[in-house]
């Protein structure tokens, strides 16, 4: 049975919208990818690629961004990441006639924190995705499998506090990442547990900003929390 997500990208554009009504200007966001389609096999796990809507949301989260704000985008190497950050480029240029440098791709947006994928794909079928994603999180799984769960957390951190730091004049680091990548520093930043807090959506964001020479991580369910 293929996975159901919601639509998160007006949660994400108004959280980004909220904080630079209220005076923020040095933002970077890390958002799952947008709709894709699922294949029964896992050895076609990486290789598949955004679905015609998935295109279309990935491309009016582009569109509905604010002119004044030029996005620098990043993204995991799997394929519907290039393609989300591609088409929210390609939304905002259309929307705003303006060009954006190209997307730069980086490990530290794809599953790094997966030490032995041989070994976590059974792991993963047999448990189920949430199941699986408590035993990580109550480091129940075997470092030599996953990496230590906190310890990715302050990784992917650390990771979108460097992108705030390497922004120019009116820039905002969109990142196009997965859900697993997202999970994580909801857990252990903002203590929003996956079972109470539900799936992370497509084009669901995680909104890290500066103010006042400090750093805090938010999203829609949260207040902002200080790094």
């Amino acid at each position: 049975m293929t996975p159901k997500y919601q639509v998160r990208t007006k949660q994400t554009i108004d959280t980004i919208n909220d904080l630079m009504d209220s005076g923020v200007n040095k933002i970077s966001v890390l958002i799952r990818h947008s709709e894709r389609f699922f294949s029964e096999d896992a050895g076609l796990e990486p290789f598949m690629g955004l679905t015609d809507k998935g295109k279309e949301f990935a491309f009016d989260f582009g569109a509905g961004m604010r002119p004044n704000t030029m996005p620098k985008l990043y993204s995991s190497f799997l394929g519907r990441c290039i393609e989300t950050a591609f088409l929210i480029d390609k939304g905002f240029t259309k929307q705003n006639n303006q060009n954006l440098d190209h997307n730069c791709m980086d490990p530290m947006l794809s599953p790094f924190y997966v030490s032995d994928i041989d070994k976590a794909i059974p792991l993963i079928k047999k448990l189920g995705n949430n199941s699986f994603l408590r035993e990580w999180f109550d480091n129940r799984i075997d470092e030599n499998i996953m990496e230590n769960p906190r310890k990715t957390s302050d990784i992917l951190s650390e990771f979108m506090v460097e992108k705030i730091k390497k922004l120019k004049h009116n820039q905002i680091a969109i990142c196009a990442s997965h859900d697993w990548n997202i999970y994580p520093l909801k857990e252990f930043k903002l203590d929003l547990k996956h079972e109470s807090a539900g799936d992370v959506g497509y084009l669901d964001g995680l909104v890290f900003f500066e103010k006042e020479n400090q750093y805090y991580i938010k999203n829609y369910q949260t207040r902002p929390v200080l790094l």
